[in-house]
Parts: C-alpha cells; structure tokens; sequence
C-alpha cells in the first residue's frame, strides 16, 4: 500500500526540539515534498512549512525562525526541524507529498498524522 510515514512525534518541554520526518512506505517510490501542516483540537489544519520542487521555502509567521522544512532528495524524504518549542505548537502534524506511481504519474498524498504535545 502507498503512504506517507510521518516519524519523529512526541512529548517534549517548552523551549524544546523535535525533528519530523516524512517518506514513502516504499524507500523506492520518489516524492514531491510540498509542505506540513498541523491541526489543534477545535482548529482548523493549517499550513506550518511548505517547499516548492526548486526548493524554496515559505513558512506561518507562528513558527518563522523556529522551524525549518528541508528535504532529502537522494532518501526521498522531508523534515521539519522545530526548535523553540511552544504549547501552543501543540497538534498532530500532518506530511502533505506527491508520490510518483507508474500507472498514474505524480499522485497527491497525506501522512496519517503525528503528535506533538508540548508542555508548558
């Protein structure tokens, strides 16, 4: 089955740091990463980070000069690295990519979600 397998979720303290990753469920199948998003209890998911195919990037004003979106592109993978934690960076944080499949070209997919709770 084709996925994105977000990792890298948890507990951690204010002013803390967690770093996300995001891939295919198949180390093979290559990816078009374009962004992460988050959803708190009660709110709407939002945009956090996204990245364009020539690798600019654009972040929420919320998390600018804490979190860094990056990729791999020889491990077909994404990261968010989040520093200065906050709790109300508290949600599940979701991996949005296209995935290229021989029947079908470049396929639009979302990870299932990780948590990050930060306590305060």
């Amino acid at each position: 089955q084709v996925q994105l397998v977000e990792a890298g979720g948890g507990l951690v303290q204010a002013g803390g740091s967690l770093r996300l990753s995001c891939a295919a469920s198949r180390s093979t199948f290559r990816i078009n990463a374009k962004g992460w998003y988050r959803q708190a209890p009660g709110k709407q998911r939002e945009l956090v980070a996204a990245v364009s195919s020539e690798g600019s990037t654009n972040y929420a004003n919320s998390v600018k000069g804490r979190f860094t979106i990056s990729r791999d592109i020889a491990k077909n993978t994404v990261y968010l690295q989040m520093n200065s934690l906050k709790p109300e960076d508290t949600a599940v944080y979701f991996c949005n990519a296209d995935i290229f499949l021989a029947s079908t070209g470049w396929v639009d997919y979302w990870g299932q979600g990780t948590q990050v709770t930060v306590s305060s």
